[in-house]
C-alpha cells in the first residue's frame, strides 16, 4: 500500500468525542501514524506477517494502520472503555479484524515476548510523570522484534539513556522528528492549535 492510500484512509477514521485529560488523550493525526507505521514496514520489515500489539490505542489509528500494511495479528490495548468503542467501529468501517482488550498498560502481567512488534502514541508524561516511561518498560518487555514510539523532542536524551541503561535495550534510534499537530482539546489550551516536536523512536529489545 502506498504511502498516500494509507494516510488517507486513515484519515476517515473517528476520533475521540470527549477525551480525557487525566489520561492525556490526543488523536494520533493521519499524517504523523501513516508515517510511523510506513516506515517501520518498508524500512525494517516490523509490521508484515507481524503479531503487533497497539500499546494506549485509543481509537486505534495505529492499529489499524498496522492491520492495512498486512500485519497478521493486530492487538489494541486501551484503559479507556469510550475509546475502545470508537476504536472497534473505525475498525468495523474498514473491516479489519483487530482485537480490543481494555486494561491498564503499566499492570499488564503478560510474561515474555509475545509479540513481534510494539507500536505506540504513549502519554508524554505531562498529567502523570514518568507515564511515557511505564509505558515503554512494559514494550520493551513484550516485543521480541522492535518498539516504535513517540516521545518530545526535548525527552531525547533523557529517553535514550533510560533505554539502554536501565530497559536493556540492544539498540535505540531516532528515526525523525516530527510535528505533533496538538489541536485544541481542553478549556486550559489557550491557542486553537499548538505544535510539539516529537521523535519517532525506534527501540531494540533484548533478549528478554
Amino acid at each position: 500500500m502506498k504511502l498516500k492510500q494509507l494516510e488517507s484512509l486513515l484519515g476517515d477514521l473517528e476520533q475521540f468525542s470527549n477525551p480525557k485529560v487525566e489520561l492525556e488523550q490526543y488523536p494520533t493525526g493521519p499524517h504523523i501514524a501513516s508515517r510511523m507505521l510506513y516506515t517501520a514496514e518498508n524500512s525494517f520489515g516490523d509490521i508484515c506477517n507481524k503479531v503487533v500489539a497497539d500499546f494506549g490505542c485509543g481509537c486505534g489509528t495505529l492499529s489499524a494502520a498496522a492491520c492495512l500494511l498486512d500485519a497478521s495479528h493486530v492487538i489494541g490495548f486501551d484503559v479507556d472503555p469510550d475509546s475502545l468503542e470508537t476504536a472497534i467501529l473505525n475498525a468495523e468501517e474498514l473491516e479489519l479484524d483487530i482485537d480490543f482488550i481494555q486494561c491498564d498498560i503499566t499492570s499488564l502481567k503478560l510474561k515474555g515476548q509475545l509479540v513481534d512488534t510494539v507500536v505506540m502514541n504513549p502519554p508524554f508524561g505531562t498529567r502523570k510523570k514518568g507515564a511515557d516511561m511505564d509505558f515503554l518498560s512494559v514494550a520493551m518487555k513484550v516485543a521480541s522484534q522492535a518498539v516504535y514510539s513517540l516521545h518530545k523532542t526535548s525527552t531525547r536524551e533523557h529517553i535514550k539513556r533510560t533505554a539502554l541503561r536501565d530497559l536493556g535495550a540492544k539498540s535505540a534510534e531516532v528515526l525523525c522528528e516530527l510535528r505533533y499537530d496538538l489541536p485544541k482539546l481542553y478549556k486550559f489550551h489557550k491557542r486553537k492549535e499548538v505544535d510539539i516536536f516529537v521523535d519517532l523512536w525506534r527501540f531494540v529489545p533484548g533478549t528478554g
